[in-house]
């Protein structure tokens, strides 16, 4: 190895490179700070410096109706994380057994095919707000099960819509995986069920994590839905605080707290969809 410190030194024409990339992204953060403050100046004259925001800034942003509701409507976003969490396990469940039955092959499985396909197919197709009324106030009337809390309905309408949707990612995640990889699987002696749980699942998954994130959070948001069943979550006591003040204050509220509960998951998915790419792409960019 060479003492010589010149060896280390960069070159004339790599520090000319490295004053380059300085000038640009001094020059990017000036175009930014100049481009917010001119939009910043455009929001003031087109909305808060109109006749009407005084008006509206009492009837939406009202700091005394919003400290008034904020322990009702907590309590409620509390009731839509339980709700989330339950769901997001009965959809992961729910969906895997749904995408394993339509990825099996062979005329002796068609049923299970063809009832897995309607079912998606079926809750695709309907809107989340219907099965909640079917599912909320039309298996109650049954009498069949004991009396449960309108939250395990929501529940139990959200995972079997959900899982529709989430079948069909994990199904395009198990169909991009070459079939070579099964059929190398199988030749080493693996079983089928093996194949899958240690070969094309682990592939499948990774490929599909960016879209099962994506599915997540709209789930986020609509796990608000549930309220139309009477449970009282954020929606419910928004409005309950609503009709009592004659204020929208607490609407504005319930929905930052459903923003701040989705931020999180958002970030994530886009630092990890962005590691994705980069690693995928690693070594193409010239």
């Amino acid at each position: 190895m060479s003492n010589d410190p010149n060896a280390r030194r960069p070159s004339a024409l790599e520090l000319e490179r490295r004053a380059f990339r300085r000038h640009q992204n001094t020059k990017s953060v000036a175009i930014s700070f100049i481009s917010t403050i001119v939009f910043a100046i455009i929001v003031w004259f087109t909305v808060i410096n109109t006749p009407g925001w005084s008006l509206v800034q009492q009837s939406f942003f009202n700091l005394d109706v919003l400290a008034g509701a904020w322990p009702r409507v907590f309590q409620g976003i509390l009731l839509n994380i339980r709700v989330l969490l339950f769901a997001a396990v009965g959809v992961l469940i729910l969906a895997l057994i749904l995408a394993t039955l339509r990825t099996l092959s062979g005329p002796i499985f068609f049923p299970l095919r063809a009832l897995a396909a309607g079912y998606t197919d079926l809750f695709r197709g309907m809107p989340l707000i219907i099965v909640l009324y079917l599912v909320g106030f039309g298996i109650p009337g049954l009498n069949a099960l004991p009396r449960m809390p309108l939250e395990f309905w929501g529940t139990i309408a959200l995972i079997l819509t959900y899982s529709a949707y989430v079948s069909e990612v994990f199904r395009a995640g198990i169909e991009s995986v070459h079939p070579s990889q099964r059929l190398a699987a199988r030749s080493l002696g693996l079983s089928y069920g093996k194949t899958l749980r240690l070969i094309v699942m682990p592939q499948a998954v990774r490929k599909v994590t960016p879209a099962l994130m994506n599915d997540f959070i709209a789930m986020q948001k609509d796990v608000g839905l549930i309220s139309v069943l009477g449970a009282v979550d954020a929606v419910r006591a928004a409005q309950i605080e609503t009709a009592q003040a004659f204020n929208f204050t607490p609407y504005v509220l319930a929905g930052l707290l459903f923003v701040l509960l989705a931020l999180p998951m958002i970030r994530l998915t886009d630092w990890y969809t962005a590691r994705l790419r980069a690693r995928e792409q690693m070594g193409s960019i010239v």
